[in-house]
């Protein structure tokens, strides 16, 4: 509808509700109009998410909204796994207007949009047909078509001619094209075949199907010489529409003068001069309320335009679209349509089997894959890194005569096992990546990979490392090798071995703990066995001697020393399995410090080669290079090397003397070369995280997810251990360093921290349980009064009773009452002895014997005394021994 028709119709007419306009494009000029004199403007075919009633107020889109369409499309895209897609729409405000919300629902399914294709309303033949062969040697099979009805048929007329409805194309239309299938010409639905398209379900009902033999009988009285039609959906809306608009002004007075003009307004214009509707307003409302039973389903306006859940997908076959799925966002895809909302399954994922038997294009019956490698026999171009060293992985050689290029390693015959496995012929080439003069590589691995990100290569196969910044420009498949970069250093002898050798078997901590175990345990058992053993009783001298010499003599198990209390012998057994452990530890060591020759690195961090001011190397054109500057190296101590031979002459000569005091690598470079030197040179320091080897791709690459997918079928094989061994030489057992090598460190405290709680503990509770014991037996004994006021001196006085009770001997046990009892029968009682002659009768009895005797008798003396005025207790009581 003309903009000047609906002006007409508004000014001079003075209509109260306009049917139209037919297009979205009118349709934006149309709303102002409609706006500004409150008549609604109800359209049944300005479909475009551009055009909005939120911000038209007096907009009512009796239609869907072609947005409300978008998530289905993406659900089978989802479906088939199409991870790349190529938008086809006209430059109007109908194709635009759909754009944004394709882009939001490909995103959230991880699919791609590599490129759009705009294609003018008006463009010519030649113009359609240039924008289809370029998209012909893209690499991109799956197109969604988004236009109108005379520009779509054109489109397919062309894509036909131009050999894109051939199999491995994918086409998916949307429902402004589905819902005119019906009224397509028998041509455009010929080059259509194996076309699929969306459109909203229309249920069947007795009204539709009677509606439909008036309308066929209809349209063969006005087209005699036409084929069969079926009214399309936009055929329904209108019918539906016009029957809501009546429905509505059915319900609506229109009492007095309908319009009236806004004085004071710019009166010398058309629109100046419009009046505004005074039953706009009540029409509108009446029209948003109305709800009936349509022919195309339920007539339901939300937030001003009409609404539908279920969409149907069809498959262009024959002579027009057959029905192979329904899409319902309770259901996604499924094959029937449920219309039971308890049947709710979102959570199962839709698979091909849910969906009809469709015939793509060529008359294909599996499902394209959406990506081939682009026609004309192109193929991809590879590039590969050349250097000289560490040909394991990447050879390319030169034949001067034959100037012909060959080119093998671990990695190329890595991704060539890849793309063998895929499902598909993927035809590629490898492209050395030379310095024509020198033969050598260009440059870098980062320059090298710059080239896929500015097209000039289409992958890149070879040692190339997977990280952060790289990956901004280009996609990485997963790796194939090891992970992490470290150094390697020469490796030098212990020079340890020294008069003091026999200190280094244990840390200083571990000597330290153990002087004090000793000292510990002889304290505890000389607690314990003071009083009731002569053996730990004398002047103090000769007692502080005993506790070391009974401690120290348990390490060889030499202690003379007999133990009469359990509690002390508990404590002993105890320590006597831990000295043995220990004895055992120390011994082994020390066997190995004098017996082995020890090797150790030379370097063992990187703060110590920044500290000596080194010099450090690394592989030339790799990423390490710059990583050591980050760490602080000067520019001028970094050099850069290219082969194995190159890293040993360099460590062997050291930083002194022009070489390097470490080579930084990573780790596969350095397996490679210690299996060479595997005797002089070691890897040190921590290991540093990396992603390991990985294929380059361009960013959005459909290969690089099944590539991924090979290689974890490669590598989870024979055929990866195969190629191993092949291209790298297992390293060697290296006996010469592997026992060599060892740690420079002792034994520590860690190591026998278990033990020393095991023995402490024991030790502490014996001889708690012994002065609970001798404190409670002795209470009465250890009570003492005192006139001192002081509590200080009071309870000095208290500890100075106690400590000289206990310095006393315990004449009650058992070790002294054996050896009162032997003394009293031999001279108190001499014919108990069965000694009856007179000479050992008459025998005066010995004063000692006597003493004794009385002190058990009587108690009248002490029973001991203390232990710094021995001076007569010590020898007496060890000559009564018998």
């Amino acid at each position: 509808m003309p903009v000047v028709v609906a002006l007409d119709l508004l000014k001079n007419v003075q209509v109260q509700a306009i049917i139209g306009p037919l297009t979205s494009s009118q349709a934006e000029f149309v709303l102002n109009l409609g706006s500004r004199s409150h008549v609604p403007i109800v359209s049944f075919s300005a479909t475009s998410p551009s055009l909005s009633p939120a911000h038209s107020p007096y907009f009512v889109r009796a239609a869907l909204n072609d947005s409300s369409q978008v998530t289905c499309i993406a659900a089978l895209l989802d479906l088939f796994g199409w991870k790349q897609v190529v938008p086809i729409y006209e430059d109007t405000g109908y194709g635009t207007g759909i754009v944004p919300y394709l882009v939001d629902a490909f995103q959230e399914i991880s699919t791609r949009i590599p490129y759009r294709s705009v294609i003018q309303s008006s463009a010519s033949d030649d113009q359609i047909r240039a924008e289809l062969y370029k998209l012909k040697t893209m690499s991109t099979r799956v197109f969604v078509v988004h236009m109108s009805s005379a520009l779509g048929s054109r489109l397919f007329l062309h894509a036909n001619e131009v050999g894109m409805m051939e199999e491995g194309y994918v086409w998916l239309i949307t429902d402004g094209l589905t819902n005119l299938l019906d009224a397509m010409d028998p041509s455009v639905l010929e080059s259509m075949q194996g076309v699929l398209g969306v459109r909203s379900y229309v249920p069947r009902s007795s009204r539709l199907s009677n509606f439909t033999a008036k309308w066929r009988a209809k349209f063969r009285q006005e087209n005699p010489e036409a084929g069969a039609a079926e009214p399309s959906l936009f055929s329904l809306w209108a019918y539906d529409t016009i029957w809501a608009l009546a429905m509505a002004a059915e319900r609506v007075k229109n009492p007095g003068t309908n319009f009236q003009v806004i004085q004071g307004g710019n009166n010398s214009t058309e629109l100046g001069s419009l009046g505004v509707s005074q039953t706009g307003p009540k029409l509108l409302r009446a029209i948003m309320d109305t709800r009936f039973r349509g022919l195309s389903g339920d007539f339901l306006l939300v937030d001003g335009q009409l609404q539908s859940s279920t969409f149907q997908i069809v498959n262009v076959n024959g002579k027009g679209g057959r029905e192979v799925a329904f899409w319902t966002p309770a259901n996604g895809i499924s094959r029937k349509l449920v219309k039971d909302p308890r049947r709710n399954n979102t959570q199962r994922r839709p698979s091909p089997v849910d969906v009809g038997p469709i015939i793509w294009p060529g008359e294909a019956r599996a499902v394209p894959k959406g990506w081939e490698t682009p026609t004309g026999e192109k193929k991809l171009r590879v590039g590969v890194p050349v250097k000289d060293g560490f040909k394991e992985f990447v050879d390319v050689e030169r034949d001067p005569i034959t100037n012909q290029t060959s080119i093998g390693g671990y990695c190329i015959e890595v991704f060539d096992a890849v793309m063998n496995r895929l499902p598909y012929a993927v035809p590629y080439e490898y492209v050395p990546f030379p310095d024509e003069t020198t033969g050598q590589s260009t440059g870098s691995y980062d320059e090298l990979i710059r080239q896929v990100a500015e097209q000039k290569y289409d992958a890149v196969v070879g040692d190339t490392t997977i990280l952060g910044y790289r990956s901004s420009e280009v996609d990485f498949t997963l790796p194939f090798t090891e992970s992490g970069w470290s150094m390697v250093v020469r490796v030098k002898e212990n020079r340890r071995k020294n008069a003091w050798i026999f200190v280094k078997p244990w840390t200083t901590g571990l000597w330290v703990v153990c002087f004090a175990f000793f000292l510990f345990t002889g304290f505890v058992v000389w607690m314990i066995e003071h009083r009731i053993n002569p053996a730990f009783r004398g002047p103090p001298a000769q007692q502080f001697g005993t506790i070391f010499y009974f401690a120290f003599s348990t390490m060889v198990f030499s202690q003379k020393e007999t133990i009469v209390s359990n509690f002390s012998r508990f404590v002993v057994i105890v320590w006597v399995f831990v000295v043995l452990i220990l004895q055992s530890s120390f011994t082994a060591s020390l066997a190995s410090l004098l017996t082995v020759q020890q090797l150790e690195p030379s370097v063992t961090d990187i703060g110590q080669l920044l500290r000596n001011g080194d010099n450090v190397g690394y592989q030339e054109g790799s990423f390490i290079g710059r990583h050591l500057g980050s760490f602080g190296f000067d520019d001028k101590k970094i050099i850069s090397y290219k082969t194995t031979d190159q890293y040993a002459e360099a460590l062997s000569k050291g930083s002194s003397n022009g070489g390097v005091s470490a080579i930084f690598d990573e780790i596969p470079y350095i397996k490679v070369f210690l299996s060479q030197f595997c005797a002089d040179y070691t890897m040190a320091g921590p290991t540093y995280k990396t992603d390991g080897f990985g294929f380059v791709f361009p960013r959005g690459s459909p290969l690089v997810p099944d590539i991924s997918r090979g290689i974890l079928n490669v590598t989870e094989g024979e055929e990866m251990t195969r190629m191993e061994k092949k291209w790298f030489q297992e390293r060697a057992s290296c006996p010469s360093q592997d026992n060599k090598l060892m740690s420079s460190t002792g034994l520590t405290l860690k190591s026998f921290e278990g033990l020393f709680f095991i023995t402490g503990g024991v030790s502490v509770l014996a001889l708690l349980l012994f002065l609970a014991i001798f404190f409670y037996e002795n209470r009465h004994e250890l009570e003492t009064t005192t006139s001192e006021d002081s509590i200080w001196k009071r309870a000095a006085a208290r500890l100075v009773a106690w400590g000289k009770h206990y310095d006393k001997k315990d004449l009650s046990s058992h070790t002294f009452r054996k050896d009162d009892e032997r003394r009293s029968s031999s001279t108190v009682y001499p014919e108990v002895a069965g000694d009856a002659s007179p000479a050992r009768t008459s025998v005066p009895q010995s004063p000692v014997s006597t003493s004794v005797h009385s002190d058990r008798g009587n108690g009248s003396q002490p029973a001991g005394e203390d232990m710094f005025s021995r001076d007569m207790d010590g020898p007496q009581a060890q000559s009564d021994e018998p």
